[in-house]
């Protein structure tokens, strides 16, 4: 059995900033559940259309469902692909180590 959704108000606040990955800008929207934890994500890099916006996006929105099954970002930042230093190697990954790194 799989856990339950838990589903986000329509109206919520978000937070937004930018960074980069391989080169490349992109920016971040995030909402959080009442208790402050992670409860979404959108992402994007400005040149919609493109194979790395679409990725981006994509990735984001699976990110964003697994959170709202109760996945722990934890989980989820570990199963994302690492260089040798353990840098973050994709846009998501590279988000959510600052999200999980914010004070």
């Amino acid at each position: 059995m799989s856990a339950l959704r838990t589903r986000l108000q329509n109206r919520r606040a978000s937070e937004t900033f930018a960074f980069e990955c391989s080169g490349r800008r992109f920016i971040a929207t995030i909402s959080r559940f009442p208790n402050n934890e992670l409860a979404e994500i959108f992402l994007n890099n400005g040149r919609a259309g493109s194979d790395v916006d679409a990725a981006a996006k994509d990735s984001a929105i699976l990110c964003s469902l697994a959170l709202q099954h109760h996945v722990p970002l934890e989980t989820i930042r570990k199963a994302l692909l690492r260089d040798s230093r353990g840098t973050a190697s994709s846009p998501l990954g590279v988000a959510l180590d600052i999200i999980a790194e914010a004070p």
